[in-house]
């Protein structure tokens, strides 16, 4: 009986000290989760550095879209606004050309010249009528001089004085006409010199020396390239906030580094019911050349 209460007494005692052990765990496990929910351990440092790029990546976008907002992008082709077919004024046989094609040409420069040595036969034969023709006139000058006096003193009749006169008209006439002539050849063969009309590149050469230029034969094709056009589509939904006089910048594959500056000169017509875009143009002074026409480039402007 003894040893029976001994060994319930050690059962007992066992129980409460478990009791208690678990309090003090539960008690353990309680204070860790309240310390866990109140403040939470920081990042590791990896972690924390994409989270920040993560946030400025946003921050970026965000400024990003509200930029393109305002801004139009597009491509274009530059376009030249003077395109002229040089031809001779008069037909001829080609004698000399100064230029080939890819010239630079300035205003004014020769660029070919026809043959004029029947032009200049009959020039001289011109001009020796103009003298003949002066003198003439000069003669009958002096012999109506003489007939007024002589009128004048009744000693001549007034129908020699008639004579004086009309022979004097006659050959101021014919002076009129020779002298006419040779300024009609002078002329041929100053248009035997094609000249260029532009500042710009000889685009197209379509003759050569000894070929025969027949009336309205084209012998070059010269294009101008300063200043340059550069023309590009814009949505309908723009035609409000692009306007003429806006400025923009174009980027071309030969110069990847730079921009040029140019101006909306035009903004409308006719808006295409297929793709819902109407044309613009901008003008680029292009004093230095080197925009070339038919050149691809990306533009982008400012939207009011």
């Amino acid at each position: 009986m003894k040893r029976f209460l001994i060994v319930l007494s050690v059962t007992i005692l066992s129980l409460v000290l478990a009791a208690c052990g678990g309090n003090e765990s539960n008690a353990e496990q309680t204070a860790t989760t309240a310390a866990t929910t109140t403040e939470a351990p920081p990042l590791p440092a990896d972690v924390q550095a994409i989270s920040t790029a993560i946030t400025a990546t946003a921050a970026t976008t965000t400024a990003a879209a509200q930029a393109d907002a305002n801004t139009y992008s597009a491509t274009g082709e530059f376009v030249s606004p003077v395109r002229s077919e040089l031809s001779a004024r008069m037909p001829g046989r080609v004698a000399r050309m100064y230029v080939d094609e890819g010239a630079r040409v300035r205003r004014g420069q020769p660029v070919l010249l026809l043959e004029t040595q029947y032009s200049q036969l009959n020039l001289q034969a011109a001009n020796a009528e103009v003298a003949r023709a002066k003198a003439a006139r000069d003669e009958a000058a002096r012999d109506l001089a003489r007939k007024k006096e002589l009128s004048a003193k009744d000693s001549i009749p007034r129908a020699t004085l008639d004579r004086s006169q009309a022979a004097f008209d006659q050959t101021s006439a014919a002076l009129q006409a020779a002298s006419a002539q040779a300024s009609l050849l002078r002329q041929q063969i100053a248009d035997a010199t094609l000249r260029a009309p532009v500042d710009g590149i000889v685009a197209e050469k379509r003759t050569e020396v000894g070929a025969r230029l027949g009336d309205g034969g084209v012998a070059f094709v010269i294009v101008q390239l300063s200043p340059l056009r550069l023309r590009f589509a814009v949505p309908e939904r723009y035609l409000g906030r692009l306007n003429a006089g806006d400025r923009v910048t174009a980027t071309v594959d030969p110069y990847p580094d730079e921009k040029f500056e140019g101006t909306v000169k035009t903004v409308g017509g006719v808006i295409d019911p297929k793709t819902r875009t109407m044309f613009a143009e901008a003008e680029f002074a292009n004093r230095d050349g080197r925009l070339r026409p038919g050149l691809f480039a990306r533009v982008e402007t400012r939207l009011d």
